[in-house]
C-alpha cells in the first residue's frame, strides 16, 4: 500500500481504547489502514501517524450524529465497543440493559445508517459487528445476549439490502475473550467458561480475523455469524 495517508484505506472502530476494540485498531493500522477511533476513554493509540481519536458518547444519538457527518470518505466501520451487565430473572439490572442496547444494538444501527449508504454509493464496504457467543443464550444473561443476537439480525438484514452494491456485512462473535472486561465487578458471580482448546481467545485473534473480513479476499463473505470461540460451539 502507498504510504501516502490520503491514500490509506479508512476504518471507523468502536471501542477502540481498550479491548478487542484496540486490538483490532492496532491489527488494522499495523496492516496500511487509517483508523479513527470512537471512544469515550483516553486513546490508546495515539502515537501512531495513522489513528484519529474522536471522543464520542455512543450511547447519545445526536454525539453519534454529528461524529458520522465527519466520517463520510470511511471504507469500514467495525463495532466492538460494549458493556456487559449481569442478572438472573427476578435481579435483573433494567438500567444497564438499556445501556447495553444503547451501546449495542443503537450505536450500531445509527452508525451504519450514517455510513453504510456512502459505502454502497462508491460500491465498495465493509462492515464488522462484534458479536458474542453467548447471542445462543446463557443463563444470566438474557440481557446481554439479546442485544448480541439483534446485531445479527441486522447484519443478516442490511448484508441482503447491500450485497449487490459490493458492502458486505458480518459478525465476529467471540467466546471468553481475554479482556480487562474479565474483572469487572459488574459481572461478579459469572465467571466465563474456559474453552475446550483450554485457554480464552486472544483479543489479537479476533482482529485477525476482523482484518480478513474487511480484506478484499472477503467480498464473498457477508450475511454471516462467524464464530471465534476455541471449540466451545462444539458442545463437548
Amino acid at each position: 500500500m502507498s504510504n501516502k495517508g490520503a491514500q490509506l484505506p479508512h476504518a471507523v472502530v468502536t471501542g477502540s481504547s481498550g479491548g478487542i476494540g484496540r486490538a483490532i485498531a492496532s491489527h488494522l493500522l499495523q496492516s496500511g489502514w487509517r483508523v479513527s477511533g470512537l471512544d469515550l476513554a483516553a486513546p490508546t493509540l495515539s502515537s501512531h501517524a495513522g489513528f484519529t481519536h474522536m471522543a464520542v458518547d455512543l450511547s447519545d444519538a445526536a454525539a453519534i450524529a454529528r461524529t458520522a457527518s465527519a466520517l463520510q470518505d470511511a471504507g469500514a466501520l467495525v463495532h466492538a465497543a460494549g458493556v456487559l451487565r449481569v442478572g438472573p430473572l427476578g435481579e435483573l439490572d433494567h438500567a444497564g440493559g438499556e445501556l447495553m442496547w444503547r451501546l449495542h444494538v443503537d450505536a450500531a444501527t445509527r452508525l451504519a445508517d450514517a455510513l453504510v449508504p456512502a459505502m454502497a454509493a462508491r460500491g465498495n464496504g465493509r462492515v464488522v459487528f462484534v458479536g458474542s457467543r453467548v447471542a445462543q443464550g446463557l443463563p444470566g444473561r438474557g440481557q446481554y445476549a439479546a442485544t448480541k443476537a439483534a446485531l445479527i439480525a441486522l447484519a443478516r438484514s442490511w448484508a441482503a439490502e447491500v450485497a449487490s452494491h459490493g458492502v458486505t456485512v458480518n459478525v465476529v462473535s467471540p467466546g471468553a475473550t481475554q479482556t480487562s472486561m474479565l474483572q469487572d465487578p459488574a459481572r461478579a458471580g459469572s465467571a466465563p467458561r474456559l474453552p475446550p482448546i483450554g485457554r480464552l481467545i486472544q483479543p489479537e485473534e479476533i482482529a485477525a480475523l476482523t482484518g480478513f473480513l474487511l480484506s478484499p479476499q472477503a467480498a464473498a463473505i457477508t450475511g454471516q455469524d462467524i464464530p471465534i470461540c476455541g471449540g466451545s460451539s462444539l458442545h463437548l
